[in-house]
């Protein structure tokens, strides 16, 4: 009886040290996802899924950031948050649910490190430009507002003119008119209508542009700059001939030497939009015959026209006005 007195006590302590570290476990399972990370977020980024689901990471105080090496006999290398850029594919441990995860440890390879920094490199430029149509798309609707405001105005002074009533009324008219067609055009300007698009094929496991590719891409570029508030789309695919992350790498490479070769033909670079490689997704042809996967080795390149800058605003006063 002693001999249990004694035990008692102990039992308590080792139940009560144990709790804390059972309550703590059970917040969340563990959970191992890939995707690309969408934004950067405060303490961690937002990421979409190979499912297409979005999830919150937040990185825990002790968290290992390194690489995934394909070589084993050396060691990874070691990165930092910062270097979870947008863009980057990564694969992601910790502990979580379906919408949010808290991240212990990290890895993503050099090659999807380098394809996101090219990928932002490009999207800071369009980002750009786009705060800049915004600035002018305000200035044109403070100047709407103003327009509008001196419709009152003009229906007044033409009612004392003799005679004067039904011209100030076609005036107000054709200045509604004015207001109206400029507000339509300000919302279009975001409004992209596909111009021309060409297909670019290659070989298999290779991203080098042929020279009917170059010719294709020669003739596309003199098109392009012939048009006005254009910009460029460039999508990347891969066939199902090998593993599905080289296939994702490979589709960016693809639209990365169409870029590149845009560029040196004198396309700049804020007109070419997010060039992206979709690796084995959205193919369109049978990647289970050899003819279907030839097709599917492409770049899609697409000349876009905004509708707000290339369509005119024309307001037509009445015959009868004097």
């Amino acid at each position: 009886m002693k001999r249990i007195s004694f035990l008692s006590p102990l039992v308590v302590l080792l139940v009560a040290l144990a709790m804390p570290v059972a309550a703590q476990t059970t917040s969340g399972g563990k959970m191992k996802v890939s995707g690309i990370i969408l934004k950067q977020e405060d303490q961690g980024f937002r990421m979409r899924d190979q499912a297409g689901s979005e999830l919150t990471v937040r990185l825990a105080s002790n968290a290992k950031i390194e690489e995934k090496k394909s070589n084993p006999f050396r060691g990874s290398k070691k990165y930092t948050a910062a270097q979870l850029v947008r863009g980057l594919y990564v694969e992601v441990e910790g502990r979580g649910d379906a919408g949010t995860l808290t991240a212990e440890k990290i890895k993503f390879s050099s090659d999807a490190l380098r394809v996101a920094d090219s990928v932002n490199s490009t999207v800071v430029p369009v980002e750009n430009r786009l705060g800049e149509a915004e600035t002018r798309v305000t200035a044109a609707e403070q100047n709407a507002q103003r327009l509008s405001g001196q419709l009152d105005e003009l229906a007044q002074v033409a009612n004392l003119a003799k005679g004067g009533a039904a011209a100030a009324q076609e005036t107000a008219d054709v200045a509604v008119d004015g207001v109206n067609k400029t507000n339509d055009r300000i919302s279009s300007l975001d409004d992209y209508e596909v111009k021309k698009t060409e297909t670019i094929n290659f070989k298999v496991g290779s991203a080098v542009l042929s020279a009917e590719a170059k010719a294709t891409l020669d003739q596309l570029a003199a098109e392009a700059k012939t048009e006005k508030g254009f910009v460029i789309e460039v999508r990347g695919f891969a066939s199902a001939d090998g593993a599905e992350n080289s296939n994702r790498v490979l589709s960016q490479r693809r639209a990365q030497n169409v870029m590149q070769y845009l560029a040196e033909k004198e396309i700049p670079l804020r007109r070419i939009v997010l060039p992206f490689g979709y690796g084995e997704a959205m193919p369109i042809a049978d990647n289970t015959t050899r003819d279907g996967r030839k097709q599917n080795r492409r770049t899609e390149v697409s000349i876009l026209v905004s509708k707000g800058l290339t369509s005119p605003v024309n307001v037509e006063r009445p015959a009868s006005s004097k």
